[in-house]
């Protein structure tokens, strides 16, 4: 994040911090560079002298320092201290270093579809968070996103609000940024988490094309565009264009939820840094797992369902020929059944075709064994006789 000198009119000590560096300025204040006592760095906000007189922006403040209050856990940076009551009111948050994702993409070009699905990954699951806590962030954006190296964190809630509040100042005035305002913003009609969607989405646009999906020009143009037109995702990777697209739908319950964000951008990530090829969409996924489920139940109730009847069993083989099932079988035999002789036709369930000849075969052959064993017992007794 690039740092500037403190400025004469710069204060160089609030509360308990002492200000080193100019981080940035913004409609409402001026983010310094900070560290208490104990050396810890901190991100400190002060409004503007001249609206610290302004009851609204005092409010607008407090709803800032609420909201950080409010959240637990998540890719936010985490509130340290504040001071609502000074004469110029104050919050300092931890210091997160690195650049923002405006800046690294205004230096570096579009990032690449491993990179942008990574990022939303891990924003999405941070909002998971933020709205838990029943807060909506309203202003989510690139220059509001600050890409540290333990992952990307969400700053600025300076005009976040709770779920289902209006996003109108005045009448006809919207707050955020034109270009990541979600349509119901524009409109003025209540927020919900699908607004802060609609946002990520537009700046997952911006992160994978470098540029706006919804162009460029005056603040008018932008909102209309955003209401009326669709996004332009030209420059979006494929991989990531369909689930893009979903997240900048104009009806809120079109859009998937934080949830299903960063798990569907967690596959796609871990996907594209691999070089694999893009995944079928799930219900043509699940159709050909229903498919491939049901071939192998085919195969078995063709081949090995017990209680087959022999008759139907060498009919099939008849019209087919010897097939897989007419092999010998190579193990061990059970039950005292003898095994297969080599080159006889044996069925799926096991047992051989009926064969009139061969029962009269094993008949006789049956009655001759059972006479020669009872006439060596006879003889055996006579001896001992």
């Amino acid at each position: 994040m690039a740092m500037m000198r403190l400025r004469r009119e710069d204060p160089r000590i609030v509360g308990s911090f002492r200000l080193h560096r100019r981080l940035g300025a913004g409609g409402m204040g001026v983010v310094y560079l900070g560290s208490d006592r104990r050396g810890q760095r901190v991100a400190l906000k002060v409004i503007r002298p001249d609206l610290a007189e302004d009851q609204e922006f005092r409010s607008r403040f407090a709803r800032e320092v609420s909201a950080a209050r409010r959240i637990r856990g998540g890719c936010t940076a985490r509130l340290v201290a504040a001071d609502l009551e000074a004469e110029r009111p104050w919050f300092a948050t931890q210091y997160v270093p690195g650049p923002s994702l405006h800046d690294r993409v205004a230096e570096e070009g579009a990032l690449r579809a491993a990179d942008v699905a990574s990022i939303g990954a891990a924003l999405s699951e941070g909002l998971v968070a933020v709205h838990e806590a029943g807060v909506v962030h309203r202003d989510l954006k690139p220059s509001n996103i600050l890409l540290s190296p333990k992952g990307p964190r969400i700053i600025d809630f300076g005009i976040a609000w709770a779920t289902g509040a209006s996003t109108l100042t005045h009448v006809g005035t919207a707050v955020g940024s034109p270009g990541f305002l979600a349509p119901e913003q524009v409109r003025g009609a209540a927020v919900t988490p699908a607004t802060d969607v609609f946002s990520l989405g537009a700046t997952l646009a911006y992160a994978a094309m470098a540029d706006s999906p919804f162009g460029h020009g005056s603040s008018e143009v932008m909102l209309y565009r955003v209401v009326h037109e669709e996004p332009q995702l030209h420059g979006v990777p494929d991989a990531l264009a369909p689930l893009v697209r979903a997240c900048l739908a104009k009806d809120p319950e079109d859009r998937p939820s934080t949830l299903q964000l960063s798990m569907r951008l967690k596959e796609i990530a871990a996907r594209e840094a691999q070089g694999l090829p893009a995944s079928r969409p799930p219900v043509q996924r699940e159709r050909a797992e229903e498919r491939n489920a049901a071939r192998p139940t085919e195969r078995y109730t063709e081949r090995d369902v017990p209680g087959r009847t022999p008759e139907r069993a060498a009919e099939r083989g008849q019209g087919r020929g010897p097939g897989p099932s007419s092999r010998p079988s190579a193990g061990p035999r059970t039950g005292g059944r003898p095994a297969t002789r080599p080159g006889a036709r044996s069925t799926s369930t096991g047992r051989r075709p009926a064969n009139p000849r061969l029962l009269r075969q094993r008949l006789f052959v049956f009655v001759v064994v059972t006479l020669v064993v009872a006439l060596g017992i006879a003889a055996a007794q006579a001896l001992q006789g």
